[in-house]
């Protein structure tokens, strides 16, 4: 394939990390000829420092972004792919264009004191405003108190530095964009603290009538990234949580090709919580994950999932 003469505009949230992936996503375009130029969206969830869900939750971080490609001011969106919901398809009009190769799915810990989570004093605060994180905290750490903190990690940091908070919360994989990564004190396991849906994975959209890019960024596409990116999706759509649903799960992919699905739902407060593992075989992704998903309705997600307030 020829360099396309076209200069891609690629449509990226402002913020650091999404600055630092967008960046990421033009300098693998540019090894294969394309040149780009970033189009920077202040997103109405970067704006917003309260609750998500009173800006209909995860959905106001790519809202906008989309905005600039149906509008015709951008070509190619890059999103954190955690951020878009899953319980509703994609913007008509765009599609999924690829995944480029997975980052680390692991969550870290930054404390003020320099000690992991066990350690930490009875009624350390912890800062986190992710259902997820919170729910998990409580379960395995009941010693600590969880409060809401939102911001971007550099916020977040300067949060912690100035007293307010004994304990942050970040992706190992966004501290290594912002190259904050010296900072972890202390990086837990998925059994402790099982990653979002789509963690590490960076989502390429683009307009669905758009072959020519829809092409060029397939060559950007993993397949492994594309096929856990898929099931661990069909599991949140089966799911049909909301922004304050606790749900977390995560694809792996053996040396055989063979993939496996790991689901959870949690309350709020993490006193109760399901777990689904089962494997699936690589040529039908999404059907491992409707069979977690189902799974974890055959448990009582339902029940838990309608009783959280959004």
């Amino acid at each position: 394939m020829s360099p396309m003469s076209r200069t891609i505009r690629i449509s990226t949230r402002s913020s650091p990390m999404a600055l630092a992936q967008a960046e990421q996503v033009a300098a693998d375009l540019a090894v294969l000829g394309v040149a780009t130029e970033l189009v920077k969206v202040t997103s109405a969830g970067d704006r917003w420092m309260g609750d998500l869900s009173e800006l209909g939750g995860k959905g106001a971080f790519v809202k906008e972004i989309d905005g600039a490609l149906l509008r015709g001011d951008a070509d190619l969106a890059v999103h954190c792919l955690k951020d878009i919901p899953g319980d509703i398809p994609i913007t008509p009009g765009l599609a999924f264009a690829g995944y480029p190769p997975r980052e680390d799915v692991h969550d870290a810990i930054i404390t003020r004191d320099g000690r992991p989570l066990g350690e930490q004093r009875q009624g350390a605060v912890v800062g986190t405003s992710s259902v997820r994180r919170a729910a998990q905290l409580r379960l395995h750490y009941p010693h600590l108190d969880v409060k809401p903190l939102r911001g971007n990690v550099n916020t977040r940091l300067a949060r912690l530095e100035e007293g307010h908070f004994d304990v942050i919360i970040a992706a190992v994989s966004g501290l290594f964009r912002v190259g904050r990564q010296h900072r972890i004190t202390e990086t837990l396991p998925v059994d402790v603290m099982c990653p979002p849906i789509g963690a590490g994975i960076i989502a390429l959209v683009a307009r669905a009538d758009d072959t020519e890019l829809l092409d060029l960024a397939a060559r950007l596409d993993d397949p492994g990234t594309h096929r856990q990116a898929d099931a661990e999706r069909a599991m949140l759509h089966a799911l049909q949580g909301h922004c304050n649903s606790p749900i977390a799960g995560v694809a792996t992919t053996d040396a055989t090709g063979r993939l496996t699905l790991h689901g959870k739902v949690f309350s709020l407060d993490g006193t109760q919580w399901l777990d689904s593992h089962h494997w699936g075989v690589p040529d039908d992704p999404q059907a491992l994950g409707f069979f977690v998903g189902a799974d974890l309705l055959r448990q009582g997600a339902r029940a838990i999932i309608d009783a959280i307030p959004h």
